[in-house]
């Protein structure tokens, strides 16, 4: 697996990076082998970053991966979890919980040290207070050798200048804004992020299966206009003897801006497809059929978190 430096840290992760919510069975239901199987196809496969989060499964993912780490050599993989979302509708980013989340997710991981850690969806609280008191809050944790690296992640494009104009972080983790429909994050936010020194990552190659050939969910927020080119964008695919889902993991893993991409999946099979996709050349005229398909919907999406964050 090809590997990039992240940003200004010495972490050099897989393009390709593991993702654990469906370990909390955010999506489907999940058996024991599946959760345990995937985190170790994942590593065999060279799928060495993992992204977790108390709020995937409210805890279980964590959980679930910290039972599949066990015996695996620390220093062959790279974990990242995040803090300040446990729920839905529940955020907490104030210092005291900043302490007690961290300390909660070493014990449910396993381990005595995190390689990341992010503030969760930073836009649905007024983000002043992430600047105020998470962050400090969090390079405090840094400083107790708990936590290697710090960040932020969310949706909207305003969030990265309304915290980097005020303060600095390591990383950040953007999701749903690079993919074959919509490149907004490189568009309007990774030269900024760049010239800032911040590692760029990445989730969400398939836009919560928008560009796969998979039912979508009926919590989707896309506009009805996105979803018909998506299904359009399917069917071509499949009429040229190819996979939506395939051309949509090779062009978000395309871009050298992006250090790392995170894709999530509770099913092996998935992930092995993930990594040879990921090791093959993208069909370019493919590409460009797909891609004007997408041209009259490109960079649609919808709001997420508070109106003044978007």
């Amino acid at each position: 697996m090809q590997t990039r430096r992240l940003g200004r840290t010495d972490l050099h992760v897989p393009v390709l990076s593991f993702g654990a919510s469906s370990l909390g069975a955010e999506f489907r239901s999940v058996t024991l082998d599946e959760a345990l199987g995937s985190v170790r196809v994942a590593l065999e496969n060279g799928l060495s970053l993992i992204d977790t989060s108390p709020f995937y499964g409210r805890g279980m993912s964590e959980v679930l991966l910290g039972i599949a780490l066990k015996g695996v050599p620390r220093d062959s993989y790279t974990l990242c979890t995040k803090l300040g979302r446990y729920d839905l509708p529940h955020f907490d980013f104030s210092a005291k919980r900043v302490a007690e989340s961290v300390d909660v997710s070493l014990h449910r991981l396993g381990t005595d040290h995190l390689d990341i850690i992010l503030c969760h969806d930073i836009e649905f609280v007024p983000m002043q207070q992430i600047v105020d008191e998470t962050i400090p809050a969090l390079r405090k944790i840094q400083k107790a050798g708990k936590a290697r690296y710090i960040g932020f992640s969310g949706y909207p494009m305003k969030i990265f200048k309304f915290i980097l104009e005020q303060t600095s972080v390591d990383c950040v983790l953007s999701y749903n804004q690079y993919t074959l429909q919509n490149t907004r994050f490189a568009d309007e936010a990774v030269p900024y992020l760049i010239s800032k020194n911040v590692g760029v990552m990445s989730a969400g190659p398939f836009s919560a299966r928008l560009l796969t050939n998979a039912p979508l969910p009926v919590w989707l927020k896309e506009p009805e206009t996105v979803k018909s080119a998506a299904r359009a964008a399917a069917a071509h695919c499949a009429s040229r003897g190819s996979d939506i889902a395939k051309l949509a993991l090779q062009f978000s893993l395309a871009n050298p801006d992006i250090a790392t991409t995170v894709a999530g999946s509770a099913n092996p099979h998935n992930i092995r497809n993930w990594a040879k996709w990921a090791s093959e050349p993208i069909d370019h005229e493919l590409l460009a059929e797909v891609q004007a398909i997408f041209a009259p919907v490109k960079n649609l999406g919808h709001k997420e978190g508070l109106p003044e964050n978007n």
